[in-house]
């Protein structure tokens, strides 16, 4: 499991170079949550085909690319509520809590990302 949770790391690195260009384009043209939203959701179609060929190393189907964004349901609630605690409470700007909102749901991506793309027999 640690060879995939690194390679896991490296697609998120990827993922999160997508999302945030996703977001910064988004972001000169609607408010920062739903850019975030809309980014997220374009960021997770990546990462699916992504983590399915290198970190899981197993064929993409479309049952998992449907119960996929199952597994990121648990890293878009995490990561949006970190986002707009940084930005109202934190006073962080938008642009680098992001970045950091988006940290925090890793660990909780990856086993959930896990248990879909290789199901336990």
């Amino acid at each position: 499991m640690g060879g995939q949770f690194l390679r896991f790391a490296v697609v998120g690195v990827v993922n999160t170079a997508v999302y945030y260009g996703f977001y910064l384009t988004l972001l000169t043209a609607l408010p920062y949550l739903v850019a975030h939203v809309v980014a997220f959701a374009g960021a997770t179609v990546v990462s699916f085909f992504l983590n399915a060929r290198f970190t899981y190393r197993t064929r993409p189907t479309l049952r998992k690319f449907v119960r996929f964004p199952l597994a990121t349901v648990t890293n878009l609630v995490v990561s949006t509520l970190a986002l707009h605690f940084l930005v109202e409470v934190g006073h962080c700007g938008s642009r680098t809590a992001a970045l950091l909102a988006s940290a925090v749901a890793v660990p909780f991506t990856f086993l959930a990302s896990r248990a879909i793309m290789i199901p336990s027999s």
